[in-house]
Parts: C-alpha cells; structure tokens; sequence
C-alpha cells in the first residue's frame, strides 16, 4: 500500500468510527436528555419533592458507571468486545423501561441505576481501538468524542420539545428502543474485532503504569472541572448574561460547532505530524486559561460565551486525543482493562465535580470553584509533563490493533 493511501482512513474506518460513535452517543443521550426538565418532572412523582432524592436519580446513573466500567472493560478482554457491549445495551434498555414505567422517586432511581450498569464506554473504545489503524485512532476517537458534545448540545435544544411532546416517560421509551436499534447496527454494521490475545499481566500492572496513571489522572481532572463548571454555568448565564434558561442553548449549541472547527485541525497535527504531546499540553493550558478567564472576566453574556467556545475547544481535543492514547500505550491484551480504568476515573471525575462544586461555590464562592480547578489544571499540566507520546507505526491493515 502507498504512503498517501495508508494516510487516510479506509471506507472499512470510517464506518466504524461513525456507527461507535452513534452507539457511544446514544448512551450520553439517556443521561442529557432529562437534565433540563428532569426536576420539573420530578415534581409530579411521589418524593419527588425531596431535592436529594432528586439529585439521587440524576447522579445514580453516573455513580452505577464508574462502579462498573472496569468490570464491563475487563470482561471485554475476556469474552469479546460485542458480546458486552450487546448486553450493556440490554441494561441501558431494561433500565429506560424501567424509568419510564416508574410511579414513583425510588422506582425511577432504579431505573437510572439499571441504566448506568450497562457501562459500555470502555468496550466500545477498545473495539474502535482494535478496527482502526493507530495513525487514524485519534480521529475515530475524536468522532466519537464529537458525538459526545453534539448530543450534549443537542439535547439543550430538543428536550424541553421532547418532553411537551411525549413527556418524560415517552423519552425513556424513546431511549431504550433507540438501544435496541443499536444493538442491531452493531450486530450487522461494525466488522467482527480481531481476536484479543490471552491476558498475561495483572490488573495492578495497569493501575500503577506511570503513563497510564497520568492518563487516568487526566481524565478525571477533565470531567471533574466539566461538571464544576455546569454548577456555576447555568446560574452566571441568566445572572450576569440576562439569558433565559430556555435559551441556554443558543450560547452551548454554537459554542460546541466551533468547537469541532478547531478541533479538527488540532487532531490533524496531532496524528499526521506527530504533535501529540504538544497539542495535549497546549490543550491543558487552554483549560487554566479558561479558568482564569471566568475568575476574572466571567460576567456578561459574551465574555462567558468566550470562555465556554474555549472550554469546548480543550474538551474536545483532550477527549479525542487521551483514548487514542491509552490504547497505544495498554498491553494488547489488556485495552479493555486500561480503558475500564480509564472510564471509571472518568466517572468519578463527572460525580465528585458536580458534589465539589456544589460545596465550594456555597462555602466560598462560584470565585473559587474556578480557582480549584485553575490549581487542578497546573497540576495535571506538571503531571502531563513528564509523558512521553506514543510513536506512531504504519499499518496498512485497517485492523491493526
């Protein structure tokens, strides 16, 4: 194969990065999707009232995740990558089923348990990391990464719709049949994986890889400035942006599209001329800056407008380019494992965030809830510091792994 076709992905990889992405997108969809109306809902269930009930349902999903992606990414290395992510939509679809019919608080929680048990994150990116060649990773990894923010963004803009139109019940019947159909796109649209050799190491192995530990590390400093930053957000956009929260999503949905325009290229230097190492640490500068920027000019609609383009901008390429990352660098046998870690760090960075923030922001401040995780950002950037980019080798299979 020539240098200039290998160079680009295959039919074989594109079809791969976009039907993960869809099936990586479709289970963030069932956490977004209810978070705007959510609490309104809440309201109309027996317990509903109780806030910490409430705060139960919505945070049930994400703590039943991070308790569960490691054993979801290990089995994966153990019994194949399909097979779990089949039955990890099974759950996500028996848990929607089960939300949809709840008549009351406890039963909808759950409901949101049984759907944060089909944690599939890290069987899915392990099943994209062995269909695609390392050279285009980081681009299937940023196409699911992009699914993430789309349907974030999306989700602002067609849930309130969705919920006038067939109620809170008829979304979670929405999303477990979605679930279904996915299991079907897997089963005849993804090329059967190769083979995942025989495990030789030990999970501690994995958990104390220094490289693999700065990764995780990352991650979870990531998702736990994302939802530190969604306590303050919302509050600071009607506040000092005089934006009503029903039009939220015309400051979030062009703030994620421009977001891809400068991601695209950013994964391109990354990948084609071997800058990982700077376009991740260039990235996490992008977050301290951020962070200073809502310290210290984060009021009025367009300078937090600013600031959360820029927040996106990072986001996205640190989503695209850590997954890629930890699969070159994880034992063969053993990707599902490192992305299992890798997912569950993440889970509790997205659980821990939205607890810690809550806490700063009523103790000292919405100041220093952007101050913490300003500090978190120069810690991850002296922990990134010493990691060395993974070499990228030619493939000219598209299912080399």
């Amino acid at each position: 194969m020539s240098k200039t076709a290998s160079d680009r992905m295959s039919p074989e990889e594109r079809r791969v990065g976009a039907t993960l992405a869809s099936i990586f997108g479709l289970r963030m969809l069932g956490l977004f999707l209810i978070l705007p109306v959510f609490a309104v809902y809440a309201k109309t269930l027996p317990g509903g009232e109780d806030l910490s009930m409430v705060g139960l349902a919505l945070g049930a999903y994400g703590l039943t995740q991070a308790c569960l992606q490691l054993a979801f990414g290990a089995a994966s290395d153990r019994f194949g990558r399909k097979p779990v992510i089949v039955f990890g939509l099974l759950l996500f679809a028996l848990g929607s089923m089960l939300a949809a019919m709840a008549t009351n608080m406890h039963m909808m929680i759950a409901g949101r348990v049984l759907q944060g048990a089909g944690a599939i994150s890290a069987a899915v990116t392990a099943l994209a990391a062995d269909l695609t060649r390392e050279q285009h990773r980081t681009k299937v990894m940023a196409m699911i990464g992009a699914s993430i923010g789309l349907v974030f963004a999306g989700s602002l803009v067609l849930s309130p719709a969705l919920y006038a139109w067939i109620g809170m019940s008829g979304i979670f019947w929405l999303t477990a049949v979605l679930a279904l159909l996915a299991i079907v796109v897997l089963l005849t649209v993804v090329p059967a994986a190769p083979p995942v050799p025989r495990a030789t190491g030990r999970i501690v192995d994995i958990l104390l890889d220094p490289q693999l530990m700065r990764l995780n590390f990352g991650v979870f400093c990531l998702h736990l400035m994302q939802t530190a930053m969604w306590v303050l957000v919302p509050s600071a956009l009607v506040a000092t942006g005089h934006l009503p929260l029903a039009e939220h999503w015309k400051v979030y949905l062009p703030a994620v599209l421009v977001s891809f325009v400068f991601m695209v290229p950013a994964v391109i230097v990354a990948e084609k001329h071997g800058r990982m190492k700077l376009v991740f640490n260039l990235s996490i500068g992008l977050l301290l800056v951020v962070q200073m920027g809502f310290y210290l000019y984060g009021h009025g609609l367009m300078p937090l407008a600013l600031w959360l383009t820029l927040f996106f901008v990072a986001f996205n390429i640190l989503e695209a380019t850590q997954p890629s990352w930890i699969s070159r660098v994880a034992p063969a046998s053993a990707k599902g494992t490192a992305l299992g870690i890798y997912n569950t760090l993440q889970s509790i960075g997205l659980f821990l965030g939205g607890a810690l923030g809550g806490w700063i922001a009523k103790h000292h401040g919405a100041g220093m809830v952007n101050l913490f995780c300003g500090g978190l950002a120069i810690c991850w950037l002296l922990a990134a510091a010493g990691m060395v980019a993974p070499a990228v080798r030619a493939r000219t299979s598209a299912t080399a792994s």
